[in-house]
């Protein structure tokens, strides 16, 4: 297997910004590999880092869009993205963004003024995220995967003066109570192949009616806009690299809705960070974009990390397994970040349609736990290191990483990145620092955490105190700093004052034959506090025989952590477009009934967002 190394050519060792944000502010850096802080945790981490990996990094001066700058300049022909047949160098790509931050500059964009863009996997996503933030504007990430009256609530929320969208993701703006003062549209229709052009066409005019849907003053067709206007001369450069570029909104932490606020610092460094964990040489990176962008996940580690090694993104703006193999043959793709669902499903096309290339390098998989057998039989099938990471929306995200130097250990998510610290404190206050190896809550600083929760300091003080974002997953590190999530805090079950973490048992229960996948969740009881419920989707043939599962349990799981409760869920468990399990669905009293197909309300916000997204794009 090979490992992909790569340069970053922005690597340049630059002078820090004076004034900071406030998380970055109590963020304390490492002196080099072999040096602890006095007023640091441990970091046994350290010692086992790549050889390539430094422990500290310096990081760029300039806005979060230097990086497309100074690639363009670097390398103007080289193809910064590919989209159907659609290519596009960074020079290309950059005069867009320029001409994006003219355009907003012309409708009366202000610097600070949040824009909002709702669009999937495309060339425009990369261009106007760009030039929002050359107008000086923060980008504010709008989900296909909502609703109209969620995507009026964000909107709501951070005062969106301006939305970019895709033309047939419109109705979610033009339905909701709020309406921006300009909409632009863009269409994917003139670039998709013959029968998938007639089926956009088609639900264009069921969604939008015979004419385009722009209808008024206030709405513009965006190709038409950018034809008027000239690049901007000169990018807003932020008065302090503190200010906010991105909103992103989130469950947060602790589960109610809320919208994490991401500096140009913040974003600057988690770029870097990941860029510099696989720092290297190599003459063309390729890489496949299938995560999605406005998910900060795919913003740091395709968009923001592709732009910053000028490698090649191949885009494509919903996972389809056979395609994405298929692009994988097609463009000799050397990187791949994905989401542990995604290996699983080409898993099961490789069988049968064996991949012809040994091009792909390394895949960093992340978003869910990452079942051992899944990344070693697509290893097998493509030749590719595969590591897990971890991160989270409140870290930009990306905060552990696999090392790329075949030391990584299965069952964990890496090593802390340069410049993170993590701990692990007791999870009832968080006021003690646990011994390497004890479960308890993970806490991380390092540049990448975020300002906080956009107009709620009441939130933000309850993950973020003294520098630290205490993130609600359970963990353990091990002698080496070695990370491994045991379970979200939240999802703990405690039976008879037993901690029962819902992952371990999970594990257990996919190895009973004829379970597909399991879920546990705790289900409250009068006596016990709460008993350990198992949800378990059956192969297509099998049928569960309750006897030979119990006794399955009592030999391969403790006393209390045997479930007392079972039910058989017919389809997928209900997962978010990460291929997260949502345990809160399956803790609602209303669940999945065996037997029965699975409801609406229970089907993943990934099927429920793509069928709103375009349903010509469908198979």
């Amino acid at each position: 297997m090979r490992t992909l190394v790569t340069f970053a050519p922005h690597q340049t060792a630059i002078e820090q910004p004076t004034e900071l944000g406030t998380s970055a502010t109590q963020w304390h850096g490492i002196v080099s590999k072999k040096t602890v802080e006095p007023d640091s945790p441990s970091k046994p981490w350290l010692a086992h880092y790549p050889e390539s990996v430094p422990a500290t990094l310096s990081y760029p001066d300039f806005p979060i869009w230097g990086f497309l700058t100074q690639t363009a300049a670097a390398h103007p022909r080289r193809i910064a993205c590919q989209y159907y047949e659609q290519q596009l160098t960074f020079a290309q790509l950059a005069e867009d963004a320029r001409r994006v931050a003219a355009m907003l500059v012309k409708f009366g964009l202000r610097p600070g003024d949040r824009v909002g863009i709702l669009m999937p996997n495309m060339p425009e996503y990369i261009s106007a995220i760009n030039g929002v933030w050359m107008a000086g504007g923060c980008a504010v990430a709008l989900s296909p995967l909502s609703v109209a009256h969620e995507i009026a609530n964000v909107l709501t929320a951070t005062d969106c003066r301006i939305v970019i969208s895709l033309d047939l993701l419109a109705p979610l703006v033009l339905n909701g109570s709020y309406q921006p003062r300009h909409l632009f549209f863009t269409t994917l229709q003139d670039r998709l192949p013959g029968w998938m052009r007639l089926g956009y066409a088609f639900a264009r005019m069921r969604k939008l009616g015979f004419w385009p849907p722009v209808d008024g003053p206030n709405q513009h067709d965006l190709p038409d806009e950018l034809a008027l206007c000239r690049p901007l001369a000169q990018p807003v450069v932020p008065a302090s690299l503190s200010e906010a570029a991105y909103i992103l909104p989130t469950g947060g932490t602790t589960g109610a809705p809320k919208a994490v606020t991401l500096s140009h610092q913040n974003l600057l460094a988690n770029t870097s960070q990941c860029v510099a964990w696989v720092k290297g040489e190599v003459e063309n990176p390729i890489g496949l974009s299938v995560l999605p962008f406005f998910h900060s996940y795919g913003l740091i580690s395709n968009l923001l990390s592709g732009t910053a090694i000028a490698a090649t993104q191949i885009l494509l703006h919903r996972f389809i397994p056979r395609v994405v193999a298929q692009l994988i043959e097609q463009h000799q793709a050397t990187t791949f970040n994905a989401v542990p669902a995604m290996l699983a499903s080409l898993n099961e096309i490789f069988r049968t349609r064996p991949l012809q290339t040994r091009s792909l390098q390394f895949v960093q998989v992340g978003g869910a736990p990452l079942v051992p057998a899944i990344a070693e039989e697509f290893a097998r099938h493509t030749g590719a290191t595969v590591v897990e990471g971890y991160g989270l929306s409140e870290c930009s995200p990306c905060v552990t990483a696999g090392p790329l130097d075949r030391t990584a250990r299965v069952g964990t998510i890496g090593l802390p990145l340069p410049d993170t610290d993590v701990k692990v404190v007791d999870a009832e206050t968080g006021e003690v620092t646990l011994p390497l190896g004890e479960v308890g809550e993970l806490a991380v600083r390092g540049p990448q955490v975020m300002l906080g929760y956009w107009q709620n300091p009441t939130a933000t003080a309850q993950v973020i105190r003294d520098g630290w974002l205490f993130t609600g997953d359970l963990a353990r590190i091990d002698a080496d700093g070695f990370v491994r999530i045991v379970d979200r805090k939240k999802d703990l079950i405690i039976t008879s004052g037993f901690n029962v973490y819902p992952g371990d048992v999970e594990s257990i229960l996919r190895g009973f034959p004829g379970v597909a996948d399991a879920a546990v969740v705790g289900v409250p009881h009068h006596e016990c506090g709460e008993l350990v419920k198992a949800m378990l989707v059956l192969n297509p043939s099998a049928r569960l025989d309750r006897k030979a599962f119990d006794t399955f349990c009592k030999e391969n799981l403790a006393a209390h952590k045997r479930p007392k409760l079972v039910e058989v869920v017919a389809g997928d468990l209900p997962r978010n477009f990460l291929g997260k399990v949502l345990r809160r669905q399956l803790r609602e009293p209303v669940s999945m009934n065996s037997g029965q197909a699975t409801p609406q309300s229970n089907k993943s916000l990934a099927d429920r967002g793509y069928e709103a997204l375009v349903a010509a794009l469908r198979e």
